[in-house]
């Protein structure tokens, strides 16, 4: 009896290979899947992890749900206007922080269960047929050349698959293979101490907000979330254990800090984790690029862990999306670390600044934290500084792919804000939802196609350019004395004049990220578009200085 032969190595293609599907895996296969970008999502496990783990989303995330056409979908598992607290051991609350404005529109701190909000972003993969996820799949190794990457990859049943991609992105986590593959650094400190964390069903205190209590013995958090879900923290103390403290008279000790009654309660699960602070020294080599956890890691105390992986999906996917449709050269995405990891870093500087004021490594730190924090209570400006959130460093991108400011205070590099807007239609939605995933020329009371030859909106068109005139919403009212390709919006609230007074510019050019990548005036936005053109490495327009002028 004759064996048959060994199967041979099945073969897939596909523009882009993500490894991990993981939030920040799946946000960028949501958007390069709206694209029409061909993409294989690699993920080692057999499902989506279904265990709690971040629980704070911020504006600028929701941001990017709404970019893909998700935010209605993750709504409903956030909690809005979610405040922050720290306790002192006596619980005299020394710092509110909860931030009520909504330039990004949407609010700027928001409870959520990361599952929820992960299959959301999974379900929304189904929309697109150029989107493949192949779970229970095991990355071996992988090749890059001047052209393209191989994945090795070995099923469930230890079969092997071969990838062949454009492109690789690790999104595999803080032990990220990729990255250990490509020898990349990833440099940075891990605390001496861990926490446990109990996530409790049928929420048995029901407070809202999240209280981050500087207890010196054991500091603690007490966090409520969505779908009446308790979250309790507690430092492990030294010579403490997962197993030990899992153990149910443990786990009622650590409870009965924080409840009358720890015994009725219905426990979820408890973790032990440990909190690191890691920077790869590279976002990219080659064709291979990191993001999320891959790329940095950072305690959790300003939930910005999650966050920073949004951030980083969709700087990469708008960019990612231009190289693969040709519209852009590859220089494009050196961008990408040029922009992102000096702004990871610095939220990894804050996170951990945050630990050590909930758990200050010295006593007598404790005791002057308490003291000058009293004091601040007297100081309205100083207060509103902390209770507002100034103090969170915002991505404000200095070089890359953008027109490199030269004044002092330029609004260039920083994200745009988004108000409602009135429609033509007669409908008033979020200013994103005219935008959708592109491009935007945003110019206030003038024609945004003015200054621009017919060649120059021809190329903006073809990289996904929306060009937008924003009116006083009365003056919609009659007809439309711009070009055919404007869209025109009513300035609702104000907000949009307000922005446009603080300078001297009437026009923005705003990304696919809605991040401010350039300002100009009707006399100067051709220019401004070529610079841009430039910047972005896209092909250049075939007559750069040609000016339209209209005549009245």
């Amino acid at each position: 009896m004759s064996l048959a032969p060994a199967p041979s190595t099945l073969e897939l293609t596909a523009d882009v290979a993500i490894v991990g599907a993981g939030p920040v895996g799946l946000m960028i296969a949501n958007y390069l899947g709206q694209r029409g970008v061909n993409v294989t999502l690699v993920e080692k496990l057999d499902t989506l992890i279904d265990y709690p783990r971040a629980i704070g989303l911020d504006d600028e995330s929701l941001r990017t749900f709404q970019a893909v056409g998700l935010a209605d979908k993750v709504l409903p598992h956030t909690t809005p206007w979610h405040a922050m607290r720290f306790l002192t051991p006596k619980g005299r609350c020394f710092a509110d922080i909860q931030p009520k404005t909504d330039e990004f529109g949407w609010s700027r701190r928001n409870a959520f269960i990361q599952p929820l909000a992960d299959r959301v972003l999974f379900d929304g993969l189904q929309r697109f047929s150029n989107v493949k996820v192949l779970f229970s799949r095991e990355l071996d190794s992988f090749e890059q050349s001047d052209s393209a990457v191989v994945l090795n990859l070995k099923d469930q049943h230890g079969r092997s698959e071969r990838l062949n991609a454009r492109y690789l992105i690790g999104c595999d986590g803080g032990n990220s293979l990729v990255r250990r593959s490509l020898d990349i650094s990833f440099e940075g400190k891990t605390a001496p101490n861990q926490w446990i964390v109990v996530d409790i069903a049928n929420d048995p205190l029901a407070t809202p907000h999240v209280y981050l209590c500087c207890d010196p013995v054991r500091p603690y958090v007490s966090a409520a979330l969505p779908h009446g879900v308790r979250r309790f923290e507690f430092m492990v103390m030294p010579g403490e254990t997962e197993t030990e403290l899992s153990k149910p008279e443990n786990l009622r000790k650590l409870l009965s800090k924080v409840l009358p009654n720890p015994d009725r309660i219905e426990l979820i699960r408890s973790r032990v984790y440990t909190h690191n602070a890691r920077l790869a020294g590279r976002f990219r080599q080659g064709r291979v690029l990191l993001a999320g956890d891959a790329a940095h890691i950072m305690p959790v105390w300003q939930g910005q862990g999650y966050n920073s992986g949004m951030r980083d999906a969709l700087n990469l996917a708008w960019k990612l999306a231009l190289v693969i449709k040709g519209l852009a050269a590859d220089s494009l995405l050196d961008s990408y670390e040029q922009e992102r990891r000096d702004h990871a870093k610095a939220m990894i500087n804050l996170s951990v600044l945050a630990g050590h004021v909930l758990a200050p490594p010295k006593r007598w730190q404790g005791t002057l934290r308490d003291g000058v924090s009293w004091l601040l209570n007297y100081l309205p400006p100083v207060k509103r500084y902390f209770v507002e959130m100034r103090f969170k460093p915002m991505p404000q991108y200095t070089r890359g792919a953008l027109i490199v400011p030269t004044a002092t205070g330029s609004p260039v590099g920083k994200m745009f804000i988004q108000p409602k807007v009135l429609t033509d239609a007669g409908t008033t939605v979020l200013l994103d939802e005219v935008i959708g995933d592109n491009f935007a020329i945003i110019a206030w009371g003038c024609d945004p196609t003015w200054g621009l030859s017919a060649t120059q909106i021809a190329h903006w068109k073809a990289l996904g350019t929306r060009f937008i005139q924003v009116l006083p919403d009365v003056q919609l009212r009659v007809p439309s004395d711009a070009g055919q390709d404007v869209i025109r919006v009513g300035d609702s609230s104000g907000r949009l004049k307000e922005w446009f007074a603080l300078g001297t510019s009437s026009i923005a050019l705003v990304r696919p990220d809605r991040f401010l990548a350039g300002l100009a005036i009707p006399q100067t936005v051709g220019q401004a578009c070529d610079d841009l053109a430039r910047a972005l490495k896209a092909v250049p327009p075939t007559s750069a200085n040609a000016v339209v002028s209209k005549v009245a």
